[in-house]
């Protein structure tokens, strides 16, 4: 789907005084980020939506830079990050159109970026290895094809999710720390609630 698709796409839905996916961070997110990250660094949000990832790690101390292609969603994190009184830098982009500079991150956050197809995805995991600096954490979590069977939020192609052998090879250039699949229950405002087969992943730029 092209950029201007996108946008039509996510803004209808983004479009809601609640935030969607609710206001707390994803708790994969927070727990990797205690064991792997430190105040100070520099942090690239994928596709942030409504800020609630990009503004908990702006509160824990982090630079945060994020983008994503509904200009609702942004306006909705941008007005966030003031109620915490924090500053994330936001950009209106997709993951194509957005400026990766290469070796300047110490982390790449992808939470739930599963609007992605193959050849997209193939181009996020190239994008985001050129972006961390040497030693630079990438934390992900998506779904797994069993979350077809829980329908409590992700995409219905299974294209779009994720296994572990292909997580394992889209990884290839960077060192695994954690790869888990897990099925647990998530309350993350109305588009992901309920029982939910996860995966998560920490890998590391050597």
């Amino acid at each position: 789907m092209s950029f201007e698709d996108a946008t039509q796409f996510w803004n209808e839905r983004f479009d809601n005084a609640e935030f969607i996916f609710g206001k707390e961070p994803n708790e994969y997110l927070v727990e990797k980020t205690q064991q792997y990250l430190k105040p100070g660094q520099k942090v690239l949000c994928i596709a942030d939506g409504e800020g609630r990832n990009g503004v908990w790690l702006a509160k824990q101390g982090m630079q945060v830079i994020g983008f994503d292609a509904s200009d609702i969603a942004l306006a909705k994190a941008k007005q966030f990050a003031k109620e915490n009184q924090v500053e994330v830098e936001y950009s209106f982009s997709d993951t194509d159109s957005f400026a990766w500079h290469a070796n300047t991150y110490d982390a790449v956050i992808g939470i739930f970026i599963q609007f992605a197809d193959p050849a997209m995805r193939e181009r996020i995991f190239q994008k985001t290895y050129e972006a961390l600096k040497p030693g630079g954490i990438f934390i992900l979590q998506g779904y797994t094809p069993k979350q077809l069977e829980y329908k409590t939020g992700g995409p219905s192609l299974i294209e779009h999710l994720y296994t572990e052998e292909l997580i394992r090879q889209l990884a290839k250039g960077l060192d695994i720390r954690d790869l888990t699949i897990y099925e647990k229950e998530l309350s993350e405002g109305a588009r992901h609630t309920g029982m939910s087969a996860l995966l998560g992943l920490v890998a590391q730029k050597p």
